[in-house]
């Protein structure tokens, strides 16, 4: 399966409410997705030949939650509570996982 923003934000919002979390509008949840690949990107783990085991997936995830709570002190415009980071980042590599299967 391909990447799809409408279906993220939909399995984000999902996953957040079924926590008892509310949603979040489209544009905030795909600024906290542009945010996670950023950090992908930054960290060097688009690149093709990266091993698996490269980064035990709980560090990166904390990682990932870090970062996003950095960069959302940073920009004034964004909605989404520090409490909920941990949720989507989850959601999101969920989402990401699910499209290997």
């Amino acid at each position: 399966m391909e990447f799809d923003e409408n279906r993220v934000v939909e399995y984000i919002n999902r996953s957040l409410e079924s926590s008892g979390r509310p949603a979040y509008d489209s544009d905030e949840i795909l600024n906290v997705v542009d945010m996670i690949w950023d950090f992908y990107e930054e960290n060097g783990m688009l690149d093709v030949d990266l091993e698996e085991d490269d980064d035990p997936e709980e560090d990166v995830e904390q990682d990932l939650v870090d970062y996003v709570c950095r960069m959302l002190r940073k920009d004034k415009g964004a909605c989404v509570l520090a409490e909920d980071v941990p949720l989507i980042v989850k959601a999101e590599i969920e989402y990401e996982d699910s499209l290997l299967d």
